[in-house]
């Protein structure tokens, strides 16, 4: 009795009241903190920008959170300590994007660097209190996984723009939509998949690529030390999504049906 009403009323919510909440409360936060000078004809205001990424985060959520996606699992409460932890990364990497249409010689150029770097703490916190205080929940889940996704599109797309980082590092951002695009097409024709490989691997170089798009994003760091750096960071993620696609696709041996 408690579960289904929890789960209409976050349907209703989240599809429509809480991503333009949320939205316009970003929004604002971000107008007063940011320069006046940056609202002119010159400039896209970044905190509209980082406001209407938020709404489109929470909108894909809601959307990911209908019950025939849901498998009938409980969606859970959206205002535990874990979800407003999670909510609150995303906030951080929706200010990161707003970025994107900031110039680089902006004195505020550490704030990309120091959003996503808070984001990588959070993300690490929320799932420990999650575990711990036993509120994990689908919700929580495709709050994680949504989030995790954007920030790998959000950093290096502000890092590629101010020239932190080659072009081609957007590869990055591009595989995982790849890859889940590439399982829809095979579900679609009817195509047997597998189980991914059981390993820890793509965890750990996920852990790795936030450390050095945190550390590409600070000013500190010198440009060509990164750019030195980056294919070798870049190519063992790649990698991964390679193999997985090849195992759930059945083309390597190491997926169970």
């Amino acid at each position: 009795m408690t579960e289904r009403p929890t789960g209409s009323s976050l349907s209703v919510g989240t599809r429509v009241a809480f991503p333009l909440l949320g939205a316009l409360a970003l929004a604002v936060v971000l107008r007063g903190l940011y320069p006046p000078e940056w609202v002119d004809a010159r400039i896209l205001d970044p905190a509209v920008v980082a406001g209407l990424c938020l709404a489109g985060l929470l909108w894909y959520v809601s959307y990911r959170l209908v019950p025939s996606r849901t498998g009938g699992r409980p969606l859970g409460g959206l205002f535990g300590l874990a979800n407003t932890l999670t909510l609150l990364r995303g906030a951080l990497y929706a200010v990161v994007a707003g970025f994107v249409v900031v110039p680089p010689d902006t004195r505020l150029a550490w704030v990309p660097a120091l959003a996503y770097g808070s984001g990588i703490v959070l993300d690490k916190l929320d799932g420990t209190v999650a575990r711990t205080i036993g509120q994990e929940t689908v919700l929580g889940e495709r709050l994680d996984m949504a989030f995790d996704t954007f920030g790998f599109v959000a950093a290096p797309l502000v890092a590629v723009v101010w020239g932190l980082l080659p072009a081609w590092y957007l590869s990055l951002s591009a595989a995982r939509y790849v890859y889940r695009g590439g399982l829809g097409w095979r579900r679609r024709r009817g195509r047997p998949l597998y189980d991914p490989p059981d390993s820890d691997l793509g965890r750990y170089l996920a852990g790795v690529q936030m450390v050095f798009l945190t550390a590409a994003l600070t000013p500190a760091v010198p440009t060509e030390l990164v750019w030195i750096a980056a294919p070798f960071v870049l190519a063992p993620s790649l990698g991964v999504f390679v193999r997985d696609f090849l195992v759930v696709t059945g083309r390597l041996s190491g997926g169970e049906r």
